[in-house]
């Protein structure tokens, strides 16, 4: 039979097992895998944050008055900058848009089918898919309206909020990008392929609120529900054991005949 004291350093040592757990989980992890684990963690809190104060209305006087700056203040139909730039936001936002997006997705597997790293690849598509499904799904559940102060310059078919554009470019380059970038060898071309991705979503994102598709909360919701994805993908394909530390090698030529 146990006794009092014995019985409640059982107690104690139940109560702070899954304390244990995780602290054995976590260490020894490189700090970057917690930098990520953190940063999904404030990203996911920051999404929730936001869409609670976009529904309650908290944020409307800025999304208008941010869209209604974008505009010349004579002429609402014309957006502020050269006549050109109007030309500029439709091919950024395009960047954003399903049919770019499926290509830069099949691209991507095709390279990774080409350097047999297959099952990266059938990753990728599930990941960048599920991502896409996302996005739709959120767009539909908070069904929030579009801007209507200004005239759009680009057609849309669904809510507003999150941004379709700005979480999908940020679910598909950061996911392909972060997928990718094991593969390669030097650390230059892997910061060169996460800085174009990054660059890539960001202007996706700046080109919506131009064009008075978007509010800027809507383009924000979309670039943290973007990253969160991107990184969840990042930790699972890690833990899964994803990486290829080098290009498969071409199979060897035969010897020349004599």
């Amino acid at each position: 039979m146990l006794l009092g004291g014995d019985m409640i350093q059982l107690k104690i040592h139940e109560m702070h097992r899954p304390v244990f757990r995780l602290i054995r989980f976590f260490w020894g992890r490189e700090p970057i895998l917690l930098l990520a684990f953190l940063a999904v963690v404030l990203g996911t809190w920051g999404f929730i944050e936001l869409a609670d104060e976009v529904l309650e209305g908290g944020t409307n006087a800025f999304d208008r008055w941010a869209v209604r700056s974008l505009r010349a203040a004579d002429d609402l139909s014309r957006p502020i900058g050269p006549p050109w730039m109007a030309e500029v936001g439709r091919d950024l936002t395009a960047l954003g848009g399903m049919a770019v997006l499926l290509l830069a997705i099949a691209s991507t597997a095709g390279f990774l089918a080409i350097n047999r790293v297959y099952r990266t690849m059938g990753f990728l598509l599930v990941s960048t898919l599920g991502g896409i499904a996302a996005s739709l799904l959120m767009k539909h559940f908070f069904a929030r309206p579009r801007p209507d102060l200004v005239p759009h310059l680009s057609l849309v078919y669904t809510s507003s909020f999150p941004s379709g554009h700005s979480m999908m470019a940020a679910v598909v380059y950061l996911t392909l990008a972060v997928l990718v970038v094991p593969v390669l060898r030097h650390f230059w071309v892997r910061f060169y392929v996460i800085a174009v991705a990054m660059a890539v979503t960001v202007l996706v994102g700046f080109s919506r609120v131009y064009m008075g598709v978007h509010y800027p909360t809507d383009v924000l919701a979309g670039w943290v529900a973007g990253l969160v994805w991107a990184l969840l993908c990042w930790l699972i394909s890690r833990s899964l054991k994803l990486r290829e530390s080098h290009l498969a090698k071409p199979p060897a030529l035969p010897p020349p005949e004599e």
